[in-house]
């Protein structure tokens, strides 16, 4: 096999495909840019040079991208190393473009389906053994020049060989924070990150029917819990409700039998009310915030009431010190009940997802610090904590303790890293080296 990736095929030139070949043409890959059509692949060109920022920082490099379409100029993936199909995220469309590649593509040729959630079992059931042998998941996060995270999946069959030299060439030469996941319902980033935002939902409005507000809930999921300044809200109005609701629906059809996230997977009545209505966020001009300009140029921040569902001025919210950090999970109050109901409850979930969707600590860590912009990852929160302060709560509260959490107890150890965060505490229960980034 080709053990240096010097070309690249992308196929799918929308805003992933873009920036994906605007990264490797800037690191000096040949590409092969194709879309549906050659004018769908000039768009994706025109938003690779125009886009803010720019996915090139080096505009002549362009020369080195090679456009055409999937049904004239497939053909041209022949000598590419790495085929990466960054098409729409419709199980049967990938399939039929796999189908169409496999014969095509030189011996050795690493193929990628860069997807946020589709398994890549599914996209290469009954497809040739060639193909499942040289086949991933790449999951980079947009946009792709900016955002660190880029999630490896293989599949059962998946040469070793395939995956480190991947591994190697987004590290090294790609300059991404790679973390393996496995091939289950949303990889890592998601399945966690998506847990936080959908309980969220629930566990707002609960929190709201007894006296806080929407901007208090995102001071509180902000700040002290060590997350971006936008908190649940507003991260949600970035994202847009229509998307959440598309992330449910996956979660719905995939998530195993017992997994707690089943349990929030559908929207509380206001918001379903709220998409129904098209108040999807930013991409409609307001979602649970909306932002106006008004006659005399300043503008007008208003925020959404969900439990009177209307519109209200905006109010900042104010924390004081007992809530200004993440020890406000141990606070009896309203708002720590609140943040343990929320950010309590998904790095408990974190903890219990090991060995499912990741091997160590480690890569889960590095997903969410990467890939959500958490100043820790949720066993490194659960050290600033205390672990065996966490495990006497969930005792106190009848709820169950998660199986790395019950390992740790069971070991007698009292944190995840060890030895100045260089060692982390494996599945057998022992310290290892935490391997580079």
């Amino acid at each position: 096999m080709s053990q240096k990736i010097t070309s690249v095929a992308v196929l799918g030139a929308g805003t992933m495909g873009s920036g994906i070949a605007g990264l490797c043409a800037e690191n000096n890959c040949n590409v092969v840019l194709l879309d549906v059509s050659l004018e769908a692949a000039q768009k994706g060109l025109d938003r690779i040079i125009n886009s803010r920022p720019s996915a090139l920082d080096t505009p002549e490099k362009t020369n080195a991208i090679v456009l055409g379409s999937l049904n004239d100029d497939l053909h041209k993936i022949s000598n590419c190393d790495w085929i990466c199909e960054a098409i729409i995220e419709d199980l049967e469309t990938k399939r039929t473009l796999m189908n169409r590649l496999e014969p095509l593509r030189k011996n050795g040729s690493i193929v990628s389906s860069n997807t946020s959630g589709i398994p890549l079992r599914d996209i290469t059931h009954g497809m040739p053994d060639r193909l499942q042998q040289d086949m991933v998941i790449t999951h980079f996060f947009n946009p792709v020049k900016i955002m660190k995270l880029l999630e490896i999946v293989p599949g059962a069959h998946t040469n070793q060989e395939i995956v480190d030299t991947l591994v190697n060439f987004c590290r090294d030469t790609l300059g991404k924070g790679v973390v393996h996941a496995k091939d289950t319902v949303n990889f890592i980033g998601n399945r966690i990150g998506c847990f936080w935002m959908l309980n969220g939902l629930h566990k707002a409005l609960e929190a709201m029917q007894n006296g806080l507000t929407s901007e208090k809930i995102d001071a509180l999921m902000s700040k002290p819990m060590g997350l971006p300044q936008t908190g649940l809200y507003g991260l949600i109005d970035l994202i847009g409700l229509d998307i959440m609701d598309l992330v449910g629906k996956n979660l719905a059809a995939n998530l195993p039998t017992g997994d707690i996230g089943l349990n929030c997977i559908d929207f509380p009545q206001i918001e379903k009310k709220m998409l129904l209505n098209g108040q999807l966020g930013r991409k409609s001009g307001g979602g649970f915030y909306r932002v106006s300009k008004l006659d005399d140029g300043s503008k007008k921040k208003e925020t959404f009431d969900l439990i009177e569902g209307k519109w209200r001025d905006f109010s900042a919210a104010s924390l004081d010190e007992k809530h200004n950090s993440i020890d406000v999970l141990f606070s009896d109050d309203l708002e720590g009940q609140f943040c343990w109901n929320v950010m309590g409850t998904t790095i408990n979930y974190a903890a219990d997802l090991i060995p499912e969707i990741a091997d160590d600590i480690v890569n889960i860590d590095r997903a969410m610090r990467w890939g959500f912009a958490w100043e820790k990852g949720p066993f490194q929160i659960l050290d600033a904590l205390g672990p065996l302060k966490i495990i006497k709560k969930l005792e106190e509260n009848g709820q169950n303790i998660p199986n790395m959490l019950l390992l740790l107890a069971e070991k007698g150890l009292k944190t995840f890293y060890h030895n100045n965060g260089t060692e982390f505490l494996s599945v057998e229960g022992n310290y290892l080296p935490v391997p580079r980034e």
